[in-house]
Protein backbone atom coordinates (compact mmCIF):
# COMPACT_ATOMS: atom_id res chain seq x y z
CA UNK A 1 0.00 0.00 0.00
CA UNK A 2 2.95 2.72 0.96
CA UNK A 3 4.16 1.91 -2.81
CA UNK A 4 1.14 3.12 -4.70
CA UNK A 5 0.75 6.13 -2.67
CA UNK A 6 4.96 7.04 -3.03
CA UNK A 7 4.45 6.65 -6.83
CA UNK A 8 1.02 8.65 -6.53
CA UNK A 9 2.70 11.47 -5.00
CA UNK A 10 6.10 11.34 -7.26
CA UNK A 11 3.77 11.90 -10.25
CA UNK A 12 2.22 14.53 -8.83
CA UNK A 13 5.24 16.63 -8.00
CA UNK A 14 6.88 16.12 -11.47
CA UNK A 15 3.98 17.43 -12.93
CA UNK A 16 3.48 20.54 -10.74
CA UNK A 17 5.30 23.53 -12.59
CA UNK A 18 8.23 24.26 -10.27
CA UNK A 19 10.13 27.03 -12.29
CA UNK A 20 9.51 30.14 -14.65
CA UNK A 21 10.41 27.79 -17.28
CA UNK A 22 7.64 24.97 -16.94
CA UNK A 23 5.35 28.10 -17.12
CA UNK A 24 6.86 29.32 -20.27
CA UNK A 25 6.65 26.07 -21.76
CA UNK A 26 2.90 26.36 -21.23
CA UNK A 27 2.65 29.36 -23.64
CA UNK A 28 3.46 32.48 -20.92
CA UNK A 29 6.28 35.13 -21.98
CA UNK A 30 8.49 37.00 -18.90
CA UNK A 31 8.07 40.30 -19.86
CA UNK A 32 11.41 40.66 -22.12
CA UNK A 33 9.95 37.91 -24.33
CA UNK A 34 6.34 39.78 -25.11
CA UNK A 35 6.40 41.31 -28.44
CA UNK A 36 6.89 45.48 -29.13
CA UNK A 37 3.55 45.75 -30.23
CA UNK A 38 2.85 44.22 -26.51
CA UNK A 39 5.19 46.12 -24.57
CA UNK A 40 4.28 49.61 -26.85
CA UNK A 41 0.31 48.93 -25.52
CA UNK A 42 1.78 49.94 -21.50
CA UNK A 43 3.44 53.16 -22.49
CA UNK A 44 2.25 56.24 -20.66
CA UNK A 45 -1.00 57.23 -21.18
CA UNK A 46 -2.59 60.80 -21.15
CA UNK A 47 -4.83 62.05 -18.74
CA UNK A 48 -8.45 63.36 -19.57
CA UNK A 49 -7.23 66.68 -17.52
CA UNK A 50 -4.42 66.95 -19.69
CA UNK A 51 -6.34 66.08 -22.90
CA UNK A 52 -8.66 68.97 -21.86
CA UNK A 53 -5.94 71.31 -21.96
CA UNK A 54 -4.71 70.61 -25.20
CA UNK A 55 -8.20 70.58 -26.95
CA UNK A 56 -8.48 73.86 -25.06
CA UNK A 57 -5.73 76.00 -26.47
CA UNK A 58 -5.83 78.29 -28.62
CA UNK A 59 -9.62 77.84 -28.74
CA UNK A 60 -12.22 80.20 -27.35
CA UNK A 61 -15.18 79.09 -25.19
CA UNK A 62 -15.33 76.31 -22.46
CA UNK A 63 -15.01 72.63 -21.57
CA UNK A 64 -18.03 70.87 -21.19
CA UNK A 65 -16.91 67.54 -20.15
CA UNK A 66 -14.64 64.49 -21.65
CA UNK A 67 -15.02 60.59 -22.27
CA UNK A 68 -12.60 57.90 -22.71
CA UNK A 69 -12.98 56.17 -25.78
CA UNK A 70 -10.38 53.21 -25.73
CA UNK A 71 -7.20 55.00 -27.85
CA UNK A 72 -9.14 58.15 -28.23
CA UNK A 73 -10.64 60.92 -25.47
CA UNK A 74 -13.21 63.01 -27.07
CA UNK A 75 -13.11 66.29 -25.41
CA UNK A 76 -17.10 68.35 -25.49
CA UNK A 77 -16.18 71.79 -26.22
CA UNK A 78 -18.88 75.03 -26.45
CA UNK A 79 -17.57 77.81 -28.65
CA UNK A 80 -19.17 81.24 -28.18
CA UNK A 81 -22.09 81.62 -30.12
CA UNK A 82 -23.50 78.28 -28.60
CA UNK A 83 -21.89 75.76 -31.19
CA UNK A 84 -20.90 72.76 -29.58
CA UNK A 85 -18.09 69.80 -30.45
CA UNK A 86 -16.51 67.10 -29.95
CA UNK A 87 -12.67 67.16 -30.30
CA UNK A 88 -10.66 64.04 -30.28
CA UNK A 89 -7.42 63.74 -28.64
CA UNK A 90 -5.12 60.63 -29.39
CA UNK A 91 -4.90 58.70 -25.46
CA UNK A 92 -1.42 57.96 -25.94
CA UNK A 93 0.47 61.16 -27.76
CA UNK A 94 -1.77 63.90 -26.71
CA UNK A 95 -2.17 64.97 -30.00
CA UNK A 96 -5.27 66.68 -31.23
CA UNK A 97 -6.67 64.44 -34.45
CA UNK A 98 -10.05 65.87 -34.98
CA UNK A 99 -12.78 68.06 -34.15
CA UNK A 100 -16.54 66.88 -35.59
Amino acid sequence: MIRPSAIWLAALIAAAPLSQAAAQDRGQRSERERPAREQQDERPRVSMGEAAQRAAAGRPGRFLGASNRGDTIVVRWEYPGGRIADIMVDARTGRVVGER
